[in-house]
């Protein structure tokens, strides 16, 4: 193409045909976008959105087809156990009234424990044979799904909302959310193989410690699948606390504090827990710190905490950092690997804050799936 033979006068001239020409290149956008403007941010966003719900779809899809074909596989049930399945996933919990915060935690526990006792019993009338192992994998595997299917829900009917309304602004916070949305999603969707194998994750790491503790000593159950064992160190007194193995449990830990400390003397709890990294932060690092380390809804921590007030208790922490998906998945070689380390340093915080013929309460937090007792 030959430049020199373009008339740049003509092109950028100052005639009236090019003035109106380049005005209506302007002015004709403005106008579109003014009064059309969030319809199409709409129509751009819904785009991105719909294939992070289509995601969500097939997650929901996938964990429940997985946890039927399960089922039937391990409990052999005598019926096809696909709707009353599918009757548990649409379960919901409605919590109790907080007008008045008095006692409210204590109609939380009642409310939870009650689903959780209800949930148990109903998946084992699939198989009453069914060994309490495979019964805590299932449970599991419904919660997983059953949390999949809300979150697919209620994305879901956010997102048809703004469409039906053609509100952009009510689509913004979930487009702004979609990203940890999808992480977490994913996260737990991952987290079904090692709970079907009965493999440890990264939740368990507080737990597999203070299970390696417990190898030498007796151990005896002392609340709802938790137990406890007593063990000597450097002419300390230690009280090792975790849930039952190898099932996916997390116990009750406020409920077998309640009963160590009305039975003994004890001067320091050390909880040993995971904990979510900030972006930033490496996986499998440790952090020492104060407080009651233990997730959840807060009812078992307050329990705990309460305790410790009442009877002049101080509380440490000891937490491995790991990111969401490390938590809920297979554990990692990094995270294993650091077992020895968090040992060090618990011994290393005894030797710190207690004296001799005084006793200490180790408590390992976690889901106990793969930790043997």
């Amino acid at each position: 193409m030959n430049y020199t033979n373009i008339d740049f006068d003509q092109l950028f001239g100052s005639s009236d045909q090019t003035n109106t020409i380049m005005m209506l290149i302007w002015i004709v956008p403005i106008i579109i976008f003014v009064f059309y403007g969030q319809r199409i941010q709409l129509q751009i966003t819904s785009g991105e959105l719909k294939k992070g719900i289509k995601k969500l779809e097939e997650y929901k899809v996938e964990s429940r087809n997985e946890l039927i074909a399960y089922v039937k596989k391990n409990m052999n049930p005598k019926d096809d156990p696909t709707k009353k399945i599918d009757r548990f996933l649409d379960y919901f919990t409605i919590m109790p009234v907080n007008l008045d915060p008095n006692g409210i935690v204590a109609k939380v526990r009642h409310i939870v424990r009650g689903r959780e006792d209800y949930s148990r019993e109903h998946v084992k009338s699939l198989s009453p044979e069914t060994s309490n192992l495979e019964l805590s994998k299932i449970q599991t595997l419904l919660e997983i799904a059953t949390s999949l299917q809300m979150i697919y829900k209620v994305v879901n009917h956010l997102f048809l909302t703004a469409k039906k309304q053609n509100n952009y602004p009510l689509i913004l916070p979930l487009q702004m959310m979609m990203p940890f949305i999808m992480e977490e999603a994913e996260a737990m969707h991952k987290a079904i193989p090692a709970f079907k194998m009965g493999q440890p994750i990264g939740d368990g790491i507080g737990p597999m410690v203070i299970g390696k503790m417990m190898l030498e000593s007796k151990k005896e159950l002392i609340a709802f699948q938790t137990v406890l064992s007593k063990t000597e160190y450097d002419g300390r007194k230690l009280f090792l606390l975790k849930a039952e193995g190898p099932g996916a449990s997390v116990g009750r830990p406020g409920d077998a504090v309640q009963s160590i400390v009305s039975k003994n003397k004890i001067d320091v709890i050390i909880m040993v827990d995971a904990s979510l990294k900030m972006e930033g932060e490496e996986s499998a690092t440790i952090s020492q710190g104060f407080g009651a380390a233990i997730g959840g809804i807060g009812i078992e921590r307050f329990q705990i905490e309460d305790i410790a007030t009442k009877n002049e208790i101080p509380i440490f922490a000891i937490v491995i950092k790991q990111s969401i998906k490390e938590a809920i998945t297979l554990m990692t070689k990094e995270i294993a690997d650091k077992a020895g380390e968090i040992r060090s340093q618990i011994y290393e915080m005894i030797q710190d804050n207690t004296k001799s013929g005084q006793s200490i309460l180790l408590i390992g937090v976690g889901n106990t799936m793969g930790v043997s007792q």
